[in-house]
């Protein structure tokens, strides 16, 4: 219920001025980038510790 308030205030806000479009925008790009960074740090991280195959298999993908 929240996230719906949020996204009709955004949907006016970006009505009312809409060079905030691309502002939204870049930051959901930098933000999924960021995340996925980290993500797959984890991941590589995390697959250093596996030396047995059957697990190193299943930690790649």
């Amino acid at each position: 219920m929240v996230l719906g308030i949020l996204l009709i205030i955004a949907g006016f806000m970006i009505a009312l001025y809409p060079p905030l479009l691309s502002i939204i925008v870049a930051t959901l790009l930098i933000f999924i980038g960021a995340l996925l960074t980290v993500i797959s740090y984890r991941f590589k991280k995390m697959g250093r510790h596996f030396q047995d195959p059957f697990s190193d298999f299943f930690v790649r993908f």
